[in-house]
């Protein structure tokens, strides 16, 4: 006899606002926009409600969101902070599942709760005790929902999104479904969407109500997973959480004009390495893992990765390695409108020596290179050294 899971998601609406609103509380109720102020292009990276009221949307030009909310006070990122704060969650939700998922400082987790009941109680009141113990501790009010798996759970929580919660009884995920939008299931992208408008469907009981080869004569493979999630079908396991995961340093650059030339991109990336490389190093950190996403002009972002064994914080080392992951992720010919650079799998820099005199010098040499070099970039600016690539910026 299969036993019946249940998923709890939580879910921070305007993360970064409600983040913003611990640290100075006379921000509440005021309309809020978290964008980045030095960008040239600079586009909404968060708002509060009383902003989206107005018209506010992520992703927005800066310029069009501050006329349509001229009332609204605009404030650059912390994403120190944000992941400061999201840690809190996470340590809070870990007192009810080991089984927890957590996104990148965005607000949201996954706990499996499944066969806790008689520990913590039945799964609604695990929902109600963590919100209040949020409020309390945190100060955020997250929303809440449960089901079967992720899928539905996300769904749930949309609907009742910016303050709310719902439970969603095993066995009633595709009833559930029916006669939402297809606009409220994930994973769904915008190619796939429109053509699901081409046939008219816009709610998940029409979607549910086609066969296999139906889908596939439309979609290809991607068919048997839109079956799937019109039916409420997810068997995705809850990924544990790990402490390097909120460990991150990150770099942003939003273009003055969208761009397709390569030689551009290689550029800017280079210069993100770079700045991610001084980061490292003031903090004696190493990381083993570079994730490029290339936001496109279409709305659509592509997301790839390179890594190395051994952690490493050089800008040598990483600007190979965010070429890398550039050379894998430039796979078309839309413009680019933003570039995101994130290095994980931090750790402390090692001290120890090596037991060859010769490769120990020469990294000492390396060090004292990079040492020298942090110091005119820190006196005389960032862009004040720069590599060849980096000549095709303004």
């Amino acid at each position: 006899m299969t036993r019946e899971r249940f998923i709890l998601h939580m879910n921070v609406a305007d993360f970064a606002v409600a983040a913003e609103r611990i640290q100075d509380a006379g921000l509440a109720e005021k309309p809020l926009i978290i964008s980045p102020l030095q960008a040239a292009r600079a586009v909404v990276y968060d708002m509060s409600e009383e902003a989206y009221g107005d018209g506010v949307r992520k992703g927005m030009a800066l310029r069009e969101a501050a006329r349509l909310c001229r009332r609204a006070q605009i404030l650059p990122p912390r994403f120190e902070l944000y992941h400061k704060v999201m840690h809190a969650f996470v340590r809070e939700a870990q007192m009810f599942s080991p089984l927890l998922e957590s996104g990148n400082g965005d607000g949201h987790l996954f706990l499996d709760i499944t066969g806790t009941h008689r520990l913590i109680g039945a799964p609604p009141d695990v929902g109600w005790r963590l919100r209040k113990q949020a409020q309390q501790k945190i100060g955020i009010d997250p929303i809440w929902s449960v089901a079967a798996n992720k899928l539905v759970a996300k769904v749930a929580s949309r609907l009742v999104k910016p303050a709310g919660e719902y439970f969603v009884s095993p066995g009633e995920e595709a009833s559930f479904l029916a006669p939402l939008s297809v606009r409220l299931l994930p994973g769904i992208d915008s190619q796939e969407m429109a053509r699901l408008n081409e046939f008219n469907i816009t709610q998940v009981g029409q979607l549910a109500t086609l066969d296999h080869a139906q889908l596939f004569s439309v979609f290809g493979k991607r068919g048997e997973t839109l079956h799937n999630i019109s039916h409420g079908v997810d068997q995705e396991r809850i990924r544990p959480y790990c402490r390097h995961r909120d460990r991150v340093v990150r770099e942003h650059h939003v273009l003055a004009d969208d761009t397709a030339e390569k030689r551009v991109i290689e550029g800017i990336v280079t210069a993100l390495a770079v700045r991610i490389g001084m980061k490292l190093r003031t903090d004696q950190l190493v990381g083993r893992r570079l994730a490029l996403q290339l936001n496109y002009s279409d709305g659509s972002l592509v997301v790839r990765q390179a890594s190395v064994k051994h952690g490493v914080s050089d800008e040598d080392t990483l600007r190979t390695l965010a070429l890398l992951a550039l050379e894998r992720a430039w796979n078309r010919r839309t413009r680019v409108r933003s570039c995101i650079l994130t290095c994980s799998r931090l750790h402390a820099a090692s001290r120890q020596l090596t037991l060859f005199a010769a490769t120990d010098k020469k990294q000492q040499r390396q060090q004292r290179l990079m040492a020298a070099m942090d110091l005119v970039r820190k006196q005389f600016g960032v862009d004040s050294l720069r590599f060849a690539s980096q000549a095709w910026l303004q």
